[in-house]
Parts: structure tokens; C-alpha cells; sequence
């Protein structure tokens, strides 16, 4: 249906930039449904348990038909957190076999822009293979993966550093699953270009707004009669229209407009934030 309509931009009328991932986070959020094999990963349904294999060339497949911006590459992702070393280089090298997949399975190089992943856990020596094999395919970008994901700040910031640090400059350097303000304020600096999160969107949808001193839990009973806008340094229309008091009033009570208008000030937020770097 989506191909049908001419791709995504059409579909939903968005003519700005877009990105689609691989499939390949859900190897470690479904990994209890998952087999991971040379082939690909084998998924099982949680309704059914009908099983459905996703390959390299499948994805790309789903996404040239999606026809996004910029698409991602099919990894091996293995948990920062994860014991095993040997998992790691297996997923290292694994995430460069299936990037070669990837480019032959591309059918639309020249409207598509695909990125690689560099893997390697918190392993130093196998970032800089990682990194070292996707710089030799020159793609037209690279995304930081599989971290994130419950590493210390310390170990995530010095992989990003390194990252950055190892793929070229001139080409997007992608830092995937962060939307933390710190950590893109700091991952910025050492380097990178862009993110991804459900952070902002997710935590609007409990009440909670972002605001330079960190975050404003609107549910509060102290916003109850407070009638300043979430942020008075903002300029976005929720802060210009409404009060602290009238969004504690629409959360608390759970009406659906209140999730909406939150999401509104903090996606506003984040471009303002990244605006200023």
C-alpha cells in the first residue's frame, strides 16, 4: 500500500527528510523471540507463534519499497551489557557480511541513501575493525550502534568518541536510540551528527515535559494553579497558548489531547536544543 502511494513522503504527506531502520533493535528487544543465524534472524509471533525470517535482502527490500531518505543496514546486534566476548566478534563480522548483502540487494542507490552500523560491544579492538570495513565500502553514511543499552555513561560517551573519531568526516556520523538532552549535547561534541529517540514522545505521553533544568512533571499538584507556560524560553505553541495549569488539568485527567500537546512543546524542544549546538 505504502509503495502504492509513492513511498512514505506521500503517504503521510511529510516532505522532509526520513529514515527507516532494519529491523535489527529487535534482535535484542525480541531476542527471546529471536534466532539469530548466518541467514538472517528468525523471528517468532507473540500472538501465534508463526515464525518469519527477516534477511539482509529482505529488509532492504521492505525499505526500498518504503522509499525513506536514508535506510539503515541490516546488523548483528549484540547488548553492550552482554558477557560473552566471542558473541561480539561474531556479531562484528557478521555486521560487515551482511552490510555486502545489503549493497547488492540496494535497488534504488541513487534515491536512497544507505547507512552501515558499526558494532563491536564496548571492545575497542573490534570498533576499529567494525568501523574500518564499513569506511572501506564508502557508503554515505555510518550509524554508532548497539549501545544505549545499559552501559555506564563513561563506557557509552568513550565508544562514541571513538566512533566519531573513526569514520570519516564529511559524512553523517549517526549515534542510534539516544534522545537524552545531555547525551546529545555531549555526543555532539565529541563528534556526532544525528539521533534517534522515543525519549521526548514517550515521556510526553506520561506528562512530563522537557525544560532547560531537565524535566517538569506536569502531573505535579504544585501546577495545579500555576499559570506560566511550560517554558517561558520557548516559543513553540503550546508555550504560547497554554498554561501549566490548564496541562496538569488535561493530564491528570488522561484526555487524549493532553499527550499531543506535550509531545508538540518537546519535540520543539529538542529542535530549539540542537538548533543552539
Amino acid at each position: 500500500l505504502v509503495a502504492e502511494m509513492g513511498g512514505l513522503h506521500d503517504f503521510v504527506s511529510w516532505p522532509r527528510g526520513m529514515l527507516t531502520d532494519s529491523g535489527g533493535f529487535q534482535m535484542v528487544s525480541l531476542l527471546h523471540l529471536a534466532e539469530i543465524t548466518e541467514e538472517g534472524v528468525m523471528f517468532q509471533s507473540p500472538t501465534d507463534g508463526s515464525s518469519m525470517l527477516l534477511t539482509p535482502e529482505e529488509s532492504i527490500s521492505i525499505q526500498n519499497r518504503l522509499g525513506a531518505d536514508i535506510m539503515m543496514a541490516l546488523d548483528d546486534v549484540v547488548p553492550a551489557t552482554a558477557k560473552d566476548p566471542k558473541r561480539f566478534e561474531e556479531a562484528t563480522y557478521r555486521t560487515t557480511r551482511w552490510i555486502d548483502r545489503c549493497i547488492q540487494a540496494h535497488s534504488r542507490p541513487t534515491e536512497q541513501n544507505l547507512f552501515g552500523i558499526v558494532q563491536g560491544g564496548l571492545d575497542p579492538h573490534l570498533r576499529r575493525i567494525s568501523a574500518a570495513q564499513l569506511v572501506e565500502r564508502d557508503l554515505p553514511g555510518y550509524a554508532i550502534g548497539g549501545l544505549a543499552g545499559g552501559e555506564s555513561k563513561d563506557d557509552f560517551w568513550r565508544m562514541v568518541a571513538l566512533g566519531a573519531e573513526l569514520l570519516p568526516p564529511g559524512k553523517p556520523r549517526y549515534v542510534m536510540g539516544i534522545g537524552y538532552p545531555l547525551d546529545i549535547v555531549v555526543c555532539s561534541a565529541l563528534g556526532a551528527d544525528m539521533y534517534d529517540s522515543v525519549y521526548p514522545t514517550r515521556t510526553a505521553r506520561f506528562g512530563v515535559a522537557l525544560v532547560p533544568s531537565g524535566v517538569m512533571k506536569l502531573k505535579n499538584s504544585c501546577y495545579g494553579k500555576d499559570f506560566k507556560p511550560i517554558d517561558e524560553t520557548c516559543s513553540c505553541m503550546v508555550c504560547k497558548k497554554y498554561t501549566r495549569a490548564y496541562l496538569h488539568n488535561v493530564v491528570t485527567r488522561g484526555i487524549p489531547s493532553a499527550a499531543m500537546l506535550v509531545t508538540y512543546h518537546n519535540v520543539a524542544y529538542m529542535q530549539n536544543l540542537t538548533r543552539r549546538m
